[in-house]
């Protein structure tokens, strides 16, 4: 079925594979911010969610989307109603933007610095997806163990934390950290004015049955 989350993959796999055939369709939508403050190519900000640094880096993220975005995109539908479509497609994008935000205030003016790729708007679907189902049994990929997906949430969080403060690796651990923690600040709030669904009441209920059953 053609669901949102297919049509956002499908639209990303396509700019990035002409990215990848093109240096200019790159340079011309990756995340720079020298060319947003000075030339107010605010598009960036979103553009680069949908170019890639390689295959392998588009595929983790595709997949990851693909694996949850189809369960946000449900339960949207059910807390938003008619509007859960919408809803959905405006967590992404301005979780693209939203993520970048501390990279962009942090390197207004480094001209050697820029950043691409989709995970910082996947880390906003995946810590939706979380807190609207925290018992989901999840794991890492460095401890293939099932975990609670709130537990998980937990220590993917801290980790981020640790990693963006460290910055000494090319992955902007920044943009995942503040995408993930957009998803979450993003159902709080328009589900608290736009819909009967209590998000903060729900996930502690679910956590606590969690706990209270082991």
């Amino acid at each position: 079925m053609l669901n949102v989350t297919l049509i956002i993959i499908i639209i990303t796999c396509l700019i990035s594979f002409a990215a990848f055939q093109k240096e200019a369709v790159l340079d011309g939508l990756i995340f720079y911010p020298p060319a947003i403050n000075n030339q107010k190519q605010w598009y960036r900000f979103i553009t680069c969610g949908f170019i890639h640094a390689d295959f392998m880096h588009l595929a983790f993220n595709m997949y990851s989307l693909w694996m949850f975005g189809g369960a946000v995109e449900d339960a949207f539908t059910r807390i938003y109603g008619n509007m859960g479509e919408a809803y959905y497609i405006l967590l992404y994008l301005s979780s693209l933007v939203a993520c970048l935000m501390p990279t962009y205030a942090k390197n207004i003016d480094n001209y050697y610095y820029r950043s691409l790729g989709a995970s910082g708007a996947v880390s906003a679907i995946v810590f939706t997806y979380i807190f609207i189902d925290p018992a989901e049994k999840m794991a890492l990929l460095i401890l293939p163990i099932p975990l609670p997906a709130f537990l998980f949430g937990a220590i993917y969080l801290g980790v981020s934390a640790y990693l963006a403060k460290k910055g000494t690796s090319h992955i902007n651990h920044s943009a995942h950290l503040w995408g993930a923690i957009y998803g979450i600040v993003f159902l709080i709030v328009t589900s608290y004015f736009f819909s009967d669904f209590k998000a903060v009441g729900w996930f502690i209920k679910q956590v606590t049955q969690y706990l209270q059953s082991l």
